[in-house]
Order: C-alpha cells, then sequence, then structure tokens
C-alpha cells in the first residue's frame, strides 16, 4: 500500500548574534526566522525571499526541491 502522505517541508533561519534584547519572530508560510540583530534577521529574510521567489520563477516548491539545488539556491541569494 502507498504512503498517501504528502510531504512536507519547512525552513528555519536562527540568527544567532542578537544583544540588543529584541525579540525578532518572521513568519511565512514556508519558512520561519527568529533571533538574530536587526541587520542579520533582515539578511536571512532577503535570503529566503528570494529564494523561494526563484523556486516559483521555476515552478518547483520547496518540497520538490533537492537539498544542494536549495543550497545552491540560498547561497546565490545571500546578499554579500
Amino acid at each position: 500500500m502507498a504512503n498517501s502522505r504528502k510531504k512536507k517541508a519547512h525552513l528555519l533561519g536562527i540568527g544567532l548574534d542578537n544583544q540588543d534584547g529584541h525579540k525578532r519572530i518572521t513568519q511565512a508560510e514556508k519558512f520561519s526566522i527568529v533571533g538574530g540583530s536587526e541587520e542579520t534577521h533582515d539578511r536571512i529574510t532577503e535570503t529566503l525571499v528570494k529564494t523561494f521567489e526563484d523556486l516559483k520563477r521555476k515552478g518547483q516548491t520547496l518540497e520538490e526541491t533537492s537539498a544542494p539545488e536549495l543550497a545552491e539556491l540560498i547561497e546565490k541569494n545571500h546578499p554579500a
């Protein structure tokens, strides 16, 4: 009997450099980001938003994307 459960995926970004006491949380349908300084939190958010835009342009979902391809997209979209 085939497993009829659909594969689910969600990305979690964690910023570890928060020293200002603010608790930052950003949630979207397929990713969540917690912690980090304002700059780090914003960079992670920008990276993931651009990554999901690329996936949409390719007609792919997170669940359909291989780990190596996802890593490549994240690296490509990480601000310099």
